[in-house]
């Protein structure tokens, strides 16, 4: 019996993973993007910039622009304390504020039993508040009418 070298024991195990990789690719590629409603100000470039962070990571965004979004605000369940400048909703839930797409992946995977995500405030660093290598503190907040918890942090 042969055994084979450890360059083509390599060469095979490398073709097999990538063929392995490329499913997985193609499969993600062919999967649906979320559509994501972003409810912004027309004079707002970081609500903006949000939204083509959330193109980035594969949500197809809808943008409308709201003179004042006070109104849908308080419609979606949006506590004044959560409030940030602009708001999104997607499959059922709301997002408010500079919200990182991996939280909103992970929400919408999880399928929590609550009204939606927000980052309170415009904190810089966030995504769409990006400012060079500056990130201030802050956390994202999972919220329903009667609960608010801290979903994730960032630092």
């Amino acid at each position: 019996m042969t055994i084979p070298s450890r360059r083509l024991f390599l060469r095979i195990a490398g073709i097999g993973l990538l063929t392995t990789f490329g499913q997985s690719v193609s499969a993600v590629a062919r999967a649906p993007a979320a559509a994501l409603h972003l409810y912004k100000s027309p004079y707002c470039g970081c609500c903006q910039a949000w939204g083509q962070h959330m193109r980035g990571a594969g949500f197809s965004v809808v943008e409308t622009n709201v003179e004042d979004l006070d109104p849908l605000k308080q419609r979606l369940g949006i506590p004044p304390e959560l409030r940030s400048c602009h708001t999104a909703t997607v499959q059922g839930y709301v997002v408010e504020g500079h919200v990182p797409a991996k939280d909103v992946l992970r929400m919408l995977s999880e399928r929590p039993a609550a009204t939606g995500l927000a980052v309170p405030g415009m904190p810089i660093g966030s995504p769409g508040m990006e400012q060079g290598q500056r990130i201030d503190p802050y956390s994202v907040v999972l919220f329903s009418p009667d609960r608010k918890t801290i979903f994730s942090r960032y630092r």
